[in-house]
């Protein structure tokens, strides 16, 4: 029998050797990993500022590199082996595992983003506090669900623990552009694990992710013919007024009874308000919650683009990135059952929530795995220089992924 398959009584007379612990006695290692998280507070608020003091926007690569060098420096000491897959042009992939292999029913995975959305050239910079939560480009969006994922895997560690769980931990660096470099690398993970957990931040009530939408980003580019306006005629190729009649058929597609939203983002186009408009371009963002919805909506704004109502005008349609839908199936529901059963023997509140929203979650159900998002600690106004964390969340929700984590050591 390896040590990954020792049985849970066993692991823990190692460490207290008067209090034998059997596997169904959860409530002792609960109590050694609050106490390890407790009296490591502090680190891991310094850990935090630390990271978000970093700007670590997806084309910031050197910034992104260098978070990638706080989390090694953080795990150090936990017996990981840590793989940095090398990138020309976002930053590099870290991959964490611990030194036991799979089982036969395969690892845990576990994935967080080290990039944010906030440029290089922000101002939105700093780090502060004040008595309940904590703010800054990240905090939650999320560099707070990095922290909590690392002092998880420190904590069981601390209790000889952590050796004897399959885990892989993929900190990704391209999340908030779409996982292009990245997906692969989580799919390939996926395919190997029993089950995933990915650390985007817990929901203001407590909730969890056991679904989210599938989304489509496209770029729709009009051609037409330029001319001065004063002389323009009946006939006039302007790419604007195309794109007009484009965006009326695109905000049609909306259909929320399926679940299913539409929305031209951004119009740009022409040179001034004297001249007929030659160019226009527009971004497209869709979401969805079946797979088949993403497949007519290519097939309806194939259609759009290449049917012309302005004479002299031509579109070009462009499909930039996707997420498949992350449905809400009896795999993901049991997995939930596991993880509410264990924040209740907690006293933590979590309930199940379908986010619109996507994030690397959505590739990882694609592969089959089951899969829970949302486990990163709370907060809200991710995006905007309003983000914040409650920080009471941060240990909070450490706790819970740690005792989830050595929950599976009983498996």
């Amino acid at each position: 029998m390896s040590d990954c398959q020792l049985p849970f009584g066993l692991l823990i007379r190692t460490i207290i050797p008067t209090q034998p612990l059997a596997c169904g006695n959860e409530t002792a290692m609960d109590d050694l990993l609050r106490t390890y998280l407790t009296t490591h507070q502090r680190q891991m608020f310094a850990l935090l500022k630390k990271m978000v003091g970093i700007n670590s926007g997806s084309h910031n690569k050197n910034g992104v590199d260098a978070v990638g060098r706080v989390v090694t420096d953080a795990l150090a000491g936990c017996g990981l082996t840590v793989d940095v897959i090398e990138e020309e042009r976002v930053g590099n992939q870290l991959v964490v595992r611990s030194i036991c292999p799979p089982t036969d029913t395969g690892q845990v995975l576990l994935v967080g983003h080290m990039d944010t959305v906030f440029a290089a050239d922000t101002d939105f910079t700093a780090y502060r506090e004040d008595d309940t939560q904590a703010y800054g480009p990240g905090v939650i969006d999320m560099k707070g669900g990095l922290v909590a994922g690392i002092f998880a895997l420190k904590a069981l560690s601390a209790v000889d623990l952590l050796k004897r769980i399959p885990l892989v931990f993929v900190f990704n660096s391209d999340e908030e552009i779409g996982s292009r470099r990245s997906k692969a690398l989580i799919r390939n993970e996926a395919g190997k694990s029993a089950c995933a957990f990915v650390l985007e931040a817990g929901g203001l009530n407590g909730e969890v992710v056991t679904a989210r939408k599938g989304n489509l980003s496209a770029r729709l580019t009009v051609n037409g013919r330029a001319g001065h306006a004063a002389f323009a005629g009946a006939d006039k190729a302007s790419a604007i007024l195309e794109m007009a009649h484009k965006t009326l058929a695109i905000e049609a597609l909306n259909d929320p009874a399926k679940g299913v939203s539409a929305n031209v983002g951004t119009v740009t186009g022409g040179i001034g308000p004297n001249s007929v408009a030659d160019h226009a371009e527009a971004r497209l963002d869709f979401r969805f919650n079946r797979p088949e919805d993403g497949d007519t909506l290519k097939d309806h704004l194939t259609r759009i683009a290449a049917d012309t109502l302005i004479a002299g005008t031509a579109a070009t349609l462009e499909i930039i990135a996707g997420r498949p839908p992350m449905p809400a199936s009896d795999h993901n529901r049991r997995l939930y059952t596991r993880v509410e059963k264990i924040a209740g023997r907690l006293g933590i509140a979590v309930s199940p929530e379908c986010r619109p929203g996507v994030s690397d979650a959505n590739q990882i159900a694609q592969a089959g795995t089951p899969v829970i998002d949302g486990m990163g600690p709370i907060g809200a106004r991710d995006h905007s220089p309003d983000e914040y964390m409650l920080k009471s969340s941060l240990p909070q929700r450490t706790l819970l992924l740690a005792c989830i984590l050595a929950d599976f050591s009983c498996a």
